[in-house]
């Protein structure tokens, strides 16, 4: 249980950092969405799917098909991250973020069943 609420925090606090730029509409956010191909109603929209994902992340402890169902959603947003950075020509280093978030989304996954 240790594990799934360590994994589940980190992921929360990712999302809610990131996504909640992306709401915010933050200069650093608007530049990422222009270098992959987004407007910037296009990337806020995306980042209120990643401030779902949190919530739905952090009810997945206690209710898991919820996070079941949250963490699914969250691995597609990330490999959507992954396919536009590709399409823009990024190199492995700048996608990386992405596939570590991609590790910890399985391996809550993982967790939430072992567990309950």
């Amino acid at each position: 249980m240790i594990a799934l609420t360590v994994l589940a925090s980190l992921l929360v606090l990712q999302a809610v950092l990131l996504g909640g730029a992306k709401v915010l509409r933050t200069e650093p956010m608007q530049e990422r969405a222009v270098h992959v191909g987004f407007t910037t109603d296009e990337y806020s929209k995306i980042g209120v799917l990643e401030l779902l994902a949190a919530a739905g992340i952090a009810v997945g402890v206690a209710v898991p098909v919820i996070g079941v169902l949250a963490a699914s959603g969250l691995l597609m947003l990330l490999g959507g991250a992954l396919a536009a950075h590709a399409r823009a020509g990024d190199k492995p280093l700048v996608m990386a973020p992405a596939l570590v978030v991609a590790a910890l989304v399985t391996a809550y996954l993982i967790a939430l069943v072992v567990t309950h």
